[in-house]
Parts: C-alpha cells; structure tokens; sequence
C-alpha cells in the first residue's frame, strides 16, 4: 500500500495547491510556465484611502497591478471616469496605472482634490483599487485676537488656551518661551489633549509675560505661533488650601467612543492645593495588563490596541489631603469592519466547482456585498456556473469563460473593506519543473529526496519508476509526498540509479528521469586519544579515516573549538597533527573534524601538560585563601570590602580576585567583581540595585589561585529603575511577510527590581507612521506579523520593570523578511578567451526585484560534450560563485574543443532566484596530451616498426604526429693517458717547462724581459692583468694556469664558462674548436697564441652534445 506524507505543516486541498502554484509565478521554477498561463490582473500596490498630499509636491498617486496578459488601466474621480488625456497636467507611468499631477509646473493641488478609483484590467478580468481619497494638507495661520493679561491670585487654577487653527492633519501643540525653551511640566502644570495649559494652583514663579503656544503642521514642515500670553500672580496671606475639583473633563460623567485597533486616551486634570493626584480605576474590572500606559503625570490613561472587551467605564480620582473629586467616563468600543475570512484568488480546471468566501466583523456588524469586474454583481453579465449566497459565491461546474476578478465590499458607519479575489479557469496539461537528469547524491543509511516539481491543471497524479522502463514503485520502502517528491527512508548502496517520474491529468503525460548515487559513509577509524605530556615535549594525535573514493575529504583541526593557534610549532600532517615543544598554553581539547560534500565526522582528544617534577629544594605553591571579610560603608550603590591574606607559602601573591554571589536571582553562582594588586586589603566595589550580594577573595601567585576565602555576610541593595536596555538588537524577518525583532535579555542582576519587562517599538522607516509597542516578558524575541517584503524598521527595545522604565533606548535598523529574487539575470554574454577560459558577464537585475540583501550571483555551467568524441557524457554541473553587485566572472578550467551551457542567477539571504535562458558556447581547439603508449616491433639492423595509441584527451581534431628520434653511434676510443710513449712525452714536457721557468726567473732578477711582456706591456689591457696575492693590486704576470694547453676532455658549457669534469669530447668535434687560450673565467685571449676565433658556422650547431631535437624526421 502506498505511503502518503506532506512535507508542509498543513494538508491542502487541489483548489488551494492550484491556488497556491499560481501564487509562485512571482518566483517560477521554470521561466515558460510563467510565459505561458494566463492570469486575471492582481492589485499589487495602491495608495492608502485617506490620502493627505504636500500642495507643494507632485501629487503621485499608486496603482501596479500583475496579470498575463499585462493589464490596462484606467481611472474614475468621484464616481466618473477621468479622461487623463484631457488633463495636460497629469500623466501615467509607462506599463503602470500610477498617475502623477504635476504640481510643480503650474498645477494646484485642491484642483485635483476627490476620490479616485483605479481599475486593472486584461481579457481574464477587471481589478479595481480602494478608493483614494485626495486632501492637500492644510496649516493656516492663527487668527489675530487680543490677549488680556491674566492676574491671578496666588493658589488659585488657571488655565491658557491654545485654540491652534484647524489643519490637515490636526497640528501637534506645545508651549515654549521667548527663547524657543519648552515650559517645565510638572503634577502642577500641565499641558492637556486639547493643548490648553493647566495650572492646577499657580506660584509667584508663573509670572512671566511670554506663555507662547506653537502648532506644528508635519506634513508640510510649518509651525505656526500664537500671540504671547501674560501672567501675572499676586499674593494673598494666607493662601486658601482647597479641595480637588476636576477642571476637564467637567461634569461628573462623560461618554468616548473609540474604534477597535486605536489607541484609547482619557484624560483627568483637577486644581486644588496642594497639587491633587490622580488615581485609575476601570468599574467592575481591571486596567488591561501589558497594554496600560499613564502619561502626563498620570492625568492621561492610555490603553493600546483597544477591543470591545475594553468597554466599560473608567474613574479617575483626584486627591489631597483635604478631599478628592472624581469623574467617570463611559467608552464605548465601536469598530470598522475588519476580516474573519478574506477572499482567496481560486485557480480551477473546467468542470470542477470551488467557492469564494467573504466574512468580515466590526461593531455595527458591516454589510457585504459582491462585484464581477468592478461592476456590481446584480447588473454584471450573468454566469450559469455563479451563484450568490449573502458572503458566499458558489461555483460549479466552471468553464474558461468563468474566468473573472470578483470584489467583496465590507462597509460599516466607520469604514470599509475592498479585497480583490480572481477565479481563474485553465486547463493545462501536467509540467514537470524539476531539471531532467538531476543528480542526487546522499550517504549510505540516510534519507534521500528526489524531487518531481509538477504543475497541470487538473492537477496531475505523479507516480515513480525505477529505471526507465521499471515497474511502479510501491511498498513501505518509499514515501510519496503530496508534492510530487519521492522519500527513500533509508537509501542503500543499491538503491544507486536511474528513477523517472511521470505526471498525468485528463489533458496529457510527462514524464522526467533523475539519478541517485548513494555514498560510502566517512568514518575516523583511528581516533586521537588522550595524551599527557611533560612541559616542552613533543606530541603527536592521529586522524586517520575511511572515505567514499568519489568524495574528497578535508581535515580540519580544532583547540577547544577554536582554530588552532598561528605558531609554527603545530605542524598539520595529511592524517595528524603534531606539536612541537609543548607549553602550558596548548593545554586544552583537540578536535578533528572531517568534511565532504554529503558529510561530516568529527572525534576529540585532551592533552594535559605537566611539569617536570620540581626540585626539592624549596616547595612553592598556591597562596592559601584570605580570611575574616569584613562588609563597612553600606551605601545603595557602593561598599567597602576588606580581608586578611592567608599564607603566600613561598611565592608573593600578586594580585586578589573578588567574586560575587547574587542571593536572590542566581544563588550558588559566582561572578567575577573586579581584581586589585596583592599590596591591597581594601577595596571600594560599585553595586547594581536589587541585588543580594555576598562576596569572596581570591589570592594569586605566579603558582596559580588559593581556594576562594569563606563568603561574606550578605548586603542587599534598593530597587530602581533600570539603567540599560537590552543589547543586540536585531531585526530580521525570517519569512517574507514578517519581522523577527530579537534581543539579549538583561541578566537578572541588571534587572534593578521586580517584574523586568520589556517593551518593543516599531515603525516603517521612511514612512511617516506612528511607533507601534507591545511589553513583553520573560521573552528575547518578538514576532511582527504582516509585514511588506524586505522593508527596513526602526526598532528599539526599552527595559521597564515595576519602578519605571530605563533611558529612552537608542534606534537600529532592521528588514524584514526576505523572498526570493523575482527576476533572472538578462543579457548574458559569453567571450572565450582561450581553450580553458571563458569570460562571462550579465546585466544586474533591478535591486526593487532582489527582494533581499544581494549576495551575489551565481554562475551554472556544465559540458554538454566534447566536440572530437561527438559522444555524451554524465553532465556535472559547476557552480561559481561572484560575492556583491559584480556583473562579470571568468570560467576557468574548461576543456578545450567542447560544448558547454551556463546560466545565471542572483542570490539573496533566502536563496536562489530563476535562472537565465542557457547560454551555449564552445572553445576552441587546445594542446593534445601525449600519446596513451608508444610500443616497437620488429626490429631489425636497419628498421624498426613503431606503434602508439591515441592521446587520452585530443582537445581538437588530430591532424598528425611528431617522432622525435636521436641515433647513438657506438665508437672505439684508445685511453692515451695509459701509454708508455705518452707518458715519457709528457715527462719531457714538463722537464722543458722547469728548465723555461729558471730562466725567466734568473732573466727577471736581472731586469730583462721575455717577449710575452713586452706584448703585455704594448697592450696594457687591464683585464688580462693578474692579481697580486699579497696586496690584491696588479702585477706584471699571468698565471701559469692561464697559458695552459687546452686539456683533452674539456669543453665549453652553454654558459661560456670552462668545466673541469665534462664528457671526453673535444671541442673540435663539434665544428667549435680553437687552439688559443682562455682565462680562469673562460674569455679568449687569442692575441697571445696568433690565432683568431673561429667565425661561427650557418645554422643552429652547437658546442652541446647533440640531441633528438638536432635531429627530427616529420610525420604527417
């Protein structure tokens, strides 16, 4: 029976399967399905509904929509249609329905003010925007009034109206002085939600003639000042304490209705004296926990992200010491609608059915109604297949023709809701997207995957072959996954070969082979092992493995899972490694860890140094601990610690380590406090709040550390507010529509008091939105869901615990989730610059369309043959990476005269996006290799037969062979040196040498000379001049040596320098040879024998001995 698994958490449907393979046309698997099916259009980006726009700017008003064909656009401005071409000031983006007004030319914004509706449409459908609603921003000026001054007596409230101008969006209000200094606010003074300033009893220090209110219009960058108001405070003795009274809101009761979602502000502000405080409370429950905030000195109550379950009525209570007021304020918690079920698009096959569903709630609960193509659906054309049922659109039994855009209008007194849903009827036959002959590779025993990516409509049943004309593969063995992909649990050796995968609906089949190739596993089969080694010694671990003989493995060493340290003692052998003259420091653990493609091994060992055993003469060791600590000068933020040294038994202590034990969040662990030298007994140590310290000293040698002294009494300090926020803030989405904000959390200790929360703030960058906040505990982590794909965020994370909140914490940048890229490179271009290198570049693709942080790009090539062999071979894909936005790489390696294809494709931090169309290319022809083998046969004294193979690798088309051959001439030579007649001869030579040396010296003695002199002095050529041996200066003689014969045997080298051991050919063999004579250096100095050099013979000839170059017979 056939096993069935989905590899995604939940179990689709085939409508929902459909629904979602259309969804992946935005990244196909295969570039002409994305060609090829048609789609209705999909609104992709809008502007928001309520739309304020800068008067001053263009007026830029979005619309993008996605479909096959491309849509068209068109536009309706208060419920008609607006004729563009008729406008000469407004224009729309090519292949876009984005209108710009030009404002900056002579266009006035309020001209153009109204709704706007923009609708997408192709011959599968019409989708419609919401509609956008344009307001230019408004900041006027502030009417002119007379301002009395305000002479009030010392104790009494009092209040200064702002009354800023109506703008749009309202202004933020705020009070500064003649100096542009924010006026201090306090439990006394004020300001309210109105903007108004509020004294709740006024002192002599408000006097002061320049309480100026500001109003600042952000969108378009103005601020507007109201007239400066006097006060003047007179005293009266004695000034009358009084009783809370409530100055806004008045009355005892009031009402507030707000909208789910919002934010829920109420405010309380009494006069009194003394200064009254105000209290919360909600009547027969309590404040929402994590979602309550008070500000402006408790007088406003806000509540975040407010639901029904905040109605109710809230008090807020006013007290001082002579009595309280109090006023209730009933909130009602209205809301626009808002989704249960949005519409989904619907992807069917003819003749099947399928359902739309809108549900939508809000409080009055909203009314649904349907359109077809922007049309309502009661007045659309009429489709058998269609049927309406209140939030329902039943299908049945479909046809191409039912393919269309449906709108679900969810509307309410407070808003409404518009979502674009398409029903798109196809009838495909089955795709298979995986690449044919992909190559799998997995380890013997583990699981191997192989994929059968399908698309059809209907959907298409997939069943797998083994081999290609093998039976249907079935039994427990295997595991078919819903989307095509076939699971071999545990593959084997034998499981290596050939599967095919065949997809079939009601429109046709198709079918694609893909190859397995199950691995040996890598095992160490001989592990390091423990070693102890004395100080300075030399050790030795082994690593010695067992791999697959297709994989290649590499060894990699570890020292306590860290590199190992850049010394030259650690010497990495192929399966060990050595180090040399051990120290103290290479103590620690030993890792080798062994990487392939497919797997990784890994085994450790320890090494323990030790010391020679220690002479006896004297014994040191570690210090013994300090004793009687002592706890004076308790502060909230400080103590002072003292102790008693214990013995240093032979070697001075050098320093003390002082530890700390946190009692009350981590009792029993001991943390590091600071280190003071070992002449000190006192130390001063800074302390955090809301911690339950106990202390310890620690005293160290040049031998090591004593045992920690016996703990201290305990100290425990205040709580406060904390003093950091967390660290490491990050924000990075881990799906495409969503922000991972992360954190590391405070340790306890850092925490300063009871109930450390944490609260979390975000924005869109560049996007004029509020912060958005929730508090968090007991967390490092929070999820955004809903985001827009790779957007950059402001993020900050703030500590808060039950005393307050820490700084205002600082800002970091984060994205969210990253998609796959959308595009493939374009323009790819090959230029083969030899026979094994290949230049390729491609054009980058827009960075909007990487979706992601652009990692770079990758380049797939692979032989598709080799042009001499005309014979295909098992395609090995090679991958090339190029890091960053580079447009340009070199292939090398290549085989020469052979046919590749390549392909590129960019890469973000989620993956790999669609390849380019495959690029063909060829090089040229290369150096054949040498021959396979070269055998001789028959010889005999005059031929010989010679055969050879052909060259391994051709690398072109043969054309002929070269022989090389040389002759070796085998001849008689008579050894002279032994004869009795050469010797006598030599004998007499040397006897006529000895008596011509007398002579020249008895010749000297008496001031003559002999004609070679003479001819020296004639020349006077200073490089034929000897040296002297006592003085290293010029003197009168040759040596002897230099007018030497040329000895039998000797010959000149290629580098003109005489050799005294060479072979026993003289130069005169080889056309070169010269009765003259040479220096030591080996130069000619012909002048003195008569002789001039030989001229040099035609040709190549020379002094070497010959070779097979001198002498070369062609082949063709």
């Amino acid at each position: 029976m056939m096993k069935k698994r989905s590899i995604s958490a939940s179990k689709a449907s085939l409508v929902l399967f459909l629904c979602q393979m259309i969804s992946a046309l935005d990244v196909p698997l295969d570039s002409k399905l994305l060609e090829e099916l048609s789609q209705p259009p999909t609104i992709t980006q809008q502007s928001p509904k309520d739309y304020i726009v800068d008067p001053r700017e263009n007026i830029v008003i979005q619309c993008e929509a996605k479909g096959k064909p491309p849509p068209s656009f068109s536009w309706t401005r208060n419920g008609t249609h607006f004729d563009i071409d008729k406008d000469a000031q407004v224009t729309m983006k090519p292949n876009s329905g984005t209108l710009v007004v030009n404002i900056m030319n002579g266009g006035k914004a309020e001209a153009y003010e109204g709704v706007y509706q923009c609708t997408a449409r192709n011959e599968r459908g019409a989708a419609i925007s919401n509609n956008i609603v344009i307001r230019p921003s408004r900041s006027p000026l502030w009417t002119k009034e007379k301002l009395e001054p305000n002479h009030v007596r010392e104790g009494d409230s009092l209040v200064l109206h702002c009354r800023p101008p109506v703008g749009l969006p309202p202004p933020i209000i705020f009070w500064m002085d003649n100096a542009f200094q924010r006026l201090p606010q306090s439990e006394r003074v004020s300001q309210g939600l109105n903007g108004d300033l509020y004294f709740s009893n006024v002192q002599p220090e408000d006097t002061r003639e320049d309480y100026i209110c500001y109003a600042r219009f952000n969108h378009t960058q103005t601020i507007q000042q109201k007239q400066p108001i006097s006060v003047k405070v007179f005293s009266t003795k004695p000034v009358t304490e009084r009783q809370p009274i409530l100055l806004t809101p008045t009355g005892s009761t009031s009402t507030k209705v707000e909208l789910r979602g919002n934010v829920l502000l109420l405010e309380c502000i009494a006069a009194g004296l003394p200064t009254p405080v105000i209290r919360w409370i909600k009547e027969g429950g309590e404040l929402p926990a994590n979602r309550t905030f008070f500000e402006n000195f408790k007088k406003t109550l806000k509540i975040t992200d407010v639901s029904e379950a905040d109605s109710g009525n809230y008090k807020c209570i006013a007290r001082n010491i002579l009595g309280s007021a109090h006023h209730v304020i009933s909130v009602t918690v209205k809301a626009a609608p808002y989704w249960i079920t949005a519409p989904r698009n619907l992807v069917l096959s003819p003749g099947e059915d399928g359902t739309l569903i809108c549900r939508a709630n809000g409080n009055p609960k909203p009314n649904i109604s349907w359109l077809a193509n922007g049309v309502p659906i009661s007045i659309a054309p009429e489709d058998p297949s269609r049927k309406v049922d209140g939030d329902t659109i039943i299908f049945s039994h479909v046809q191409e023709r039912s393919s269309a855009v449906y709108q679900c209008n969810a509307s309410n007194e407070y808003g409404y809701l518009l979502a674009n849903a398409f029903v798109n009827v196809l009838a495909e036959p089955p795709r298979i997207l995986t690449p044919a002959n992909k190559l799998y590779q997995v380890i013997a025993d583990s699981p191997a995957l192989l994929d059968c990516a399908y698309f059809g409509s209907p959907k298409p049943e997939i069943e797998w072959f083994r081999g290609v004309k093998g039976s249907i593969l079935r039994g427990s063995e295997y595991i078919f996954h819903d989307n095509g992909t076939l699971e071999i649990p545990v593959a084997q050796k034998d499981s290596t070969g050939t599967y095919t995968c065949v997809a079939r609906n009601e429109l046709g089949k198709i079918q694609n082979e893909v190859q397995l190739e199950v691995k040996d596993p890598t095992m160490i089969i001989k592990q390091p092992e423990y070693k102890v080694i004395q100080r300075y010694g030399q050790v030795s671990f082994e690593c010695i493995i067992k791999h697959d003989t297709t994989l290649l493995p590499t060894i990699i060493w570890l020292k306590d899972n860290g590199e190992l340290p850049d010394d030259e003692r650690f010497l990495v052998g192929k399966d060990n490694l050595t180090i040399m003259n051990v120290t103290d420091k290479d103590d620690g653990t030993y890792t080798c860890i062994v990487n392939t493609t497919l797997d990784s091994v890994s085994a450790s060992a320890v090494l323990t140094v030790v010391a020679a055993p220690p002479t006896p003469a004297i014994i040191y060791a570690r210090p013994n601990p300090p004793f009687d600590l002592e706890l004076t000068g308790q502060l909230e933020r400080s103590v002072e610690l003292s102790w008693i040294p214990g013995d240093e038994n032979n070697s001075p202590i050098t320093s003390f380590v002082i530890e700390y034990e946190d009692g009350l969040h981590e009792p029993g662990v001991w943390h590091y406090q600071t280190e003071v030298p070992g002449t000190q007994t006192t130390v001063q140590l800074k302390l955090s709040p809301y911690v339950n310290y106990s202390f310890r000293v620690i005293a160290v040698n040049e031998i090591g550390r004593s045992q920690p002294s016996e703990p201290s009494e305990q100290y425990l300090t205040k709580s406060a507010n904390p003093d950091e926020n967390p660290s490491n803030v990050q924000g990075i989405g881990s799906e495409p529509d969503n922000l991972v904000i992360t954190w590391e959390s405070l340790k306890g200790f850092q925490s300063n008091g009871p109930g450390l929360q944490y609260k979390v703030s975000w924005r869109q960058k560049d996007v004029d939105d509020e912060w958005t906040s929730v508090i968090v505990a007991n967390v490092s982590k929070y999820i955004v869901s809903g985001t827009p794909t790779f957007v950059p965020y402001e993020i900050k994370v703030q500590a808060l615990n039950d005393l307050g909140y820490a700084p205002e914490p600082s800002e970091v940048i984060g994205h969210s989730g990253e998609d796959l890229p959308m595009v493939a490179p374009g323009n790819v271009q090959v230029h083969v610059i030899n026979s094994t290198l290949a230049k390729v570049h491609w054009d980058p693709v827009p960075l909007k369309t990487v979706r992601g942080h652009l990692q770079g790009y990758k380049v797939y090539y692979w032989k598709v043959q080799s042009l001499s062999r005309r014979s295909r071979r098992h395609v090995e894909k090679k991958i090339l990476t190029f890091r960053g936005n580079k447009t340009f790489g070199m292939l090398p390696g290549l085989e020469p005269y052979s046919s590749y294809k390549l392909n590129v494709r960019v890469v973000n931090g989620k993956g790999e996006g669609p390849a380019s169309p495959d690029k063909v290319f060829k090089t040229p022809e290369g150096v054949p290799s040498s021959p396979s083998f070269l055998k001789i046969t028959n010889p005999t004294l005059d031929s010989l037969t010679l055969e050879w193979g052909l060259p391994t690798h051709p690398n072109g088309i043969l054309t002929s062979y070269i022989l090389k051959f040389q002759p070796t001439m085998a001849s008689r030579q008579v050894d002279i040196a032994t004869q009795g007649w050469f010797i006598g001869l030599m004998c007499a030579v040397a006897l006529l040498i000895l008596i011509l040396l007398i002579v020249c010296f008895i010749r000297r003695n008496k001031g003559g000379k002999y004609p070679v002199k003479e001819k020296e002095d004639a020349h006077a050529d200073p490089e034929i001049q000897p040296m002297k041996e006592d003085d290293g200066t010029f003197g009168e003689y040759s040596d002897a040596e230099d007018h030497k014969p040329l000895k039998k045997g000797s010959r000149t080298p290629s580098d003109r320098t005489v050799k005294k051991e060479d072979s026993d050919d003289s130069l005169v063999d080889y056309g070169e040879g010269v009765n003259g004579q040479f220096n030591e250096d080996g130069s000619f100095i012909g002048q003195y024998s008569g002789k001039k050099e030989k001229e040099p013979a035609e040709g190549n000839e020379s002094s070497e001995a010959p070779s097979p170059v001198n002498a070369m017979n062609s082949f063709v």
